[in-house]
């Protein structure tokens, strides 16, 4: 007869890291999807394409894809705030709100080539999927703030940006 012990330890051991495991491929798995979806939205696209002011108002691809890098570096930079155990301070408190803050990273990024738009978008996408790879198990588990901000930050980001991108591509082709 095996003890109460052993058996729940055993358990506890092939259970906590099967799922962590499996929570972190799923995540990094719909990270990866939406996010292929994305760049596929607008690959192919010649430099002057990608430049064209109207996608989303005034906003090209390029100020789009700058805007996506803007919100990745955010979670690079609050993701480890979260992990702490504190709170990331507010938009409203620090800008005025999210609308503010997406204006005034979209105005100092406005001068940037596009080199330097696509480098620091997939600088930035690596940089994001090597800390989410590397965050403790805990972290990741299905409704933690990790996971919400995370999604907010990136995998529920894209997809309003990629519909954007087709849609004006559709539109350009009519």
């Amino acid at each position: 007869m095996r003890s109460a012990f052993a058996t729940s330890s055993t358990a506890r051991c092939r259970k906590a890291p099967y799922n962590a495991f499996m929570d972190r491929t799923r995540l990094l798995a719909r990270l990866d999807e939406k996010w292929r979806d994305f760049t596929g939205s607008f690959a192919g696209l010649s430099d002057e394409e990608l430049t064209a002011p109207g996608v989303t108002r005034a906003w090209s691809v390029r100020d789009i894809i700058a805007h996506v890098t803007t919100w990745e570096e955010e979670a690079l930079k609050y993701l480890p705030v979260i992990l702490e155990g504190k709170r990331p301070p507010r938009y409203s408190t620090l800008y005025g709100g999210i609308d503010a803050f997406n204006a005034k990273t979209t105005a100092e990024k406005a001068a940037l080539p596009l080199a330097e738009v696509l480098r620091r978008l997939d600088g930035t996408h690596r940089r994001l999927v090597r800390f989410v790879e590397q965050a403790p198990d805990e972290a990741l588990a299905a409704e933690s703030r990790f996971v919400r901000r995370l999604r907010a930050d990136t995998y529920g980001h894209y997809p309003r940006h990629a519909e954007a991108i087709r849609r004006w591509k559709s539109a350009r082709e009519r």
